[in-house]
């Protein structure tokens, strides 16, 4: 006789502890990724920006021509790269056509943006052709625009009646309004392109609110639209501003420093120091001053605007 044994099923209850360690492991396996994940960004980090850093950071206290052996002079490359006027001269250059730069690309940047953001019609394809500079290099584009405003074929020497003698690169104030033009044709439309994502993010719920406490379109740009954007206007900000401090292919193929020094960025003079002058020590002192100062004004903004202390993952909420 044969006697089947058949074991009762184990309570519901007991199976819950079980599940949940389940749970939780399976939890701890798809949370944050580990630090193995950034590695190769990682290495990548440190070949490509803090090794160059390091090494230009140590040829700023040498001398070298760019052949033969670096000799070791001190402080003697910043001490003539802080002494020197066209340097001084440069650094507010640099300032000036960065705070340009910030001043009309923010709120045109903003206003296409929130435009973009919407279900206007054809704004897909006119977005499209706005966005077609944004495709090109920066050489190509100074090549483009100083054919463009050649003083003696370009548009300025048909139009004389509009731009007088026609030569825009003549004159300090007018170089420089090119050199920001020109800036905010190339780059206003990659700024556009992140205010047009955040906007696209904003809850509609807010609007709607809005619209039910009898708010018109442009209270609800000011008080919910704007508020909303504080996260992407920092970010834009400062890319900006490297952006600015950083500014070199357009000043090469536009004015090329002139008239005279007159649009003369560091950016350039350090070029000018380092693979004209061959004197590369003081063009790498020069170009750790650009890290430092891109480096403070970052900092700065985020401090600043609050930045640092935003914790939510929602647009605009802290």
């Amino acid at each position: 006789m044969t006697t089947e044994t058949t074991s009762a099923p184990p309570a519901a209850g007991s199976r819950t502890p079980a599940r949940r360690r389940s749970e939780g492991s399976y939890t701890a396996h798809v949370g944050r990724p580990g630090f193995a994940w950034a590695v190769p960004a990682t290495l990548f980090f440190l070949i490509f920006a803090i090794a160059p850093l390091v090494v230009v950071a140590v040829l700023s206290f040498m001398s070298w021509n760019g052949l033969g052996s670096p000799r070791f002079v001190g402080m003697d490359n910043w001490s003539r790269v802080l002494d020197d006027p066209v340097m001084i001269k440069s650094i507010w250059l640099t300032l000036l056509v960065t705070v340009l730069g910030v001043a009309i690309q923010t709120p045109l940047s903003i206003l296409l943006g929130v435009w973009a953001a919407g279900q206007q019609r054809n704004r897909a394809v006119l977005s499209v052709i706005y966005f077609i500079p944004l495709l090109l290099s920066s050489t190509a584009v100074s090549v483009l625009w100083r054919a463009l405003l050649d003083p003696n074929f370009g548009i300025p020497a048909q139009a004389t009646w509009l731009f007088g003698d026609g030569n825009l690169f003549g004159k300090q104030a007018s170089a420089i309004g090119v050199l920001a033009f020109v800036s905010t044709w190339q780059f206003t439309p990659f700024h556009t392109l992140i205010y047009q994502g955040a906007a696209r993010a904003i809850p509609q719920v807010l609007y709607q609110a809005a619209e039910i406490d009898g708010a018109g379109r442009y209270r609800q740009f000011f008080h919910i639209t704007l508020p909303q954007l504080r996260n992407s206007v920092v970010t834009s900000m400062i890319l900006m501003i490297v952006g600015g401090l950083t500014t070199f292919e357009t000043v090469l193929i536009l004015t090329q420093g002139g008239p005279g020094t007159d649009t003369t960025i560091s950016a350039y003079y350090m070029y000018q120091k380092a693979f004209k002058s061959f004197d590369f020590g003081a063009g790498a002192a020069i170009a750790l001053v650009l890290v430092v100062a891109a480096t403070i004004i970052s900092l700065i903004v985020v401090r600043v605007s609050g930045y640092d202390k935003m914790r939510s993952s929602m647009e605009g909420l802290s």
